[in-house]
């Protein structure tokens, strides 16, 4: 027997991080209670974003364009590479208006277990962005064990070019107390310290 069309758009729903079955019924209920306009609007843009969003040629983050909006800004500074996970970092980073410079998004981390390899990510194109007039690599990567694997792979496969790699300073959030501060978080806090 086939499900219904709404146990099917709540199981689609359930595609989402951390939308589970009873909020996807919530809100494929309140779309078709009380906002079926907004859910007409929702499915016509999600239908266009999936056939008209792909990577930028140059960064590989998410844009409608062949080259995203940052790559072609040219008021930025050329010769800083950026390299993050996803684009949810390179949202982050830009929201804090403290980097102007151009970035490269892996799309994740090297995972051997779930068959994620250097090619997946792109790695295998970063020797040849940086061989322009790239100046100094920043790595931006998490603290998980396969950002740090990333990581280290990176630094070891722009090594021959001799592009400066750099990794972003990890340690104590400001108003963070030490006393609720875990163990590697003060140990890379503390290594990383910089003279006053």
């Amino acid at each position: 027997m086939q499900d219904s069309i709404i146990d099917q758009l709540v199981e689609a729903f359930r595609v989402l991080p951390g939308v589970g079955p009873k909020t996807a019924q919530r809100m494929v209920l309140h779309l078709l209670e009380r906002n079926r306009e907004g859910g007409k609007r929702l499915g016509e843009t999600i239908l266009e974003a999936m056939s008209k969003v792909g990577q930028c040629r140059r960064c590989r983050n998410l844009t409608e364009s062949e080259i995203c909006d940052i790559c072609s800004n040219t008021q930025r500074d050329q010769s800083l590479l950026c390299v993050v996970e996803s684009p949810a970092d390179v949202l982050a980073i830009e929201q804090s208006a403290s980097y102007r410079g151009c970035y490269f998004v892996l799309m994740g981390n090297l995972s051997p277990i779930d068959g994620i390899g250097p090619d997946d990510l792109g790695i295998d194109q970063l020797p040849l962005r940086c061989s322009t007039d790239v100046k100094e690599v920043i790595l931006a990567l998490g603290g998980s064990v396969e950002a740090e694997a990333t990581a280290h792979y990176i630094s070891e496969t722009l090594k021959p070019g001799s592009t400066p790699v750099t990794r972003i300073a990890r340690g104590i959030p400001i108003g963070g107390e030490l006393e609720f501060v875990d163990g590697k978080t003060l140990t890379l806090a503390l290594s990383g310290r910089k003279p006053l």
